[in-house]
């Protein structure tokens, strides 16, 4: 059944594929929220594992996409092109929310117009509650330099006004991983974020089919990304600045890996790069 636009406050996209092991878990998740004014929509990126069944028997109020297999950013974009919702809040098939999570941040997010907001989350590794580490605490306000290392913010946990999505864009789809790290960097460019100190989604990971173990030189994603925003928004000085030493010490990493490996061509480009980065830092 397709909400009306009048009812719905936020709208709830999950992208998945061949993942029915986990995605009931998401599904059920978003139904037991204690705010309602939400629809779902579930974007099938091309699962050949009977996820189009499950979603029709157990998940009435959803809305089911299927597309062929086109990557998690084009089922991400999918599903915002279908959405309604004043905010778009992203969900991934293998994680699930708390019950007060749409609730709390809505009524923040409304209180104090902020224009996006994440939250804290729990984390389970191989079956066990493990503790993030010191470069993943999470921070308020102008985050974009503590973005430039990692991904701080969780796409499960984040929850996006639809006017931002129209002004930084949408996710690059030509990127196989790492595409919430360049959104993540349009945005934070633009935008504050507000943190809310809560562990308000479970967050789960270890599984073989997560994108971080199937991609090696995930940093060449990342120093892409970062390229983008160097060349495509008008940072500050300062921030020029920290995103050229970030791609300085990204190519150094994936300038060690192409030399074990023993890529010469790697090796020369990202040789080439690095010097040419530390020339314009001189230069400033």
């Amino acid at each position: 059944m397709r909400e009306s636009s009048d009812d719905v406050i936020v709208s709830v996209i999950i992208p998945t594929h061949n993942r029915i092991w986990a995605l009931p878990k998401a599904v059920e998740s978003v139904c037991e929220q204690r705010f309602d004014r939400w629809e779902l929509i579930v974007v099938d990126d091309g699962s050949t594992d009977g996820t189009g069944d499950w979603m029709a028997r157990h998940a009435p109020r959803a809305r089911y996409i299927y597309q062929e297999n086109h990557g998690v950013s084009a089922a991400r974009n999918r599903g915002i092109e279908a959405s309604v919702g004043r905010y778009i809040a992203f969900l991934d098939s293998d994680d699930r929310w708390l019950p007060g999570k749409l609730y709390r941040q809505v009524s923040i997010m409304e209180s104090e117009g902020a224009m996006v907001s994440y939250t804290d989350e729990i984390w389970i590794r191989n079956g066990r509650r493990v503790n993030p580490r010191e470069r993943h605490k999470k921070y308020d306000g102008d985050i974009f330099l503590q973005s430039l290392p990692l991904v701080i913010v969780s796409p499960s946990s984040v929850m996006i006004h639809r006017e931002v999505l129209g002004d930084v864009g949408p996710f690059d789809e030509t990127l196989l991983a790492c595409e919430d790290y360049d959104l993540w960097l349009r945005l934070t460019s633009r935008y504050p974020v507000r943190y809310i100190d809560e562990p308000l989604i479970v967050k789960t990971g270890g599984h073989d089919d997560q994108l971080s173990k199937r991609f090696w030189g995930l940093d060449m994603l990342r120093i892409y990304a970062l390229e983008k925003i160097l060349s495509e928004d008008e940072l500050s000085p300062n921030r020029a600045r920290a995103v050229m030493e970030e791609i300085v010490k990204k190519g150094r990493v994936v300038l060690g890996g192409a030399k074990k490996r023993g890529n010469d061509p790697a090796v020369q480009y990202y040789e080439d790069m690095v010097k040419r980065y530390e020339r314009r830092l001189e230069a400033i």
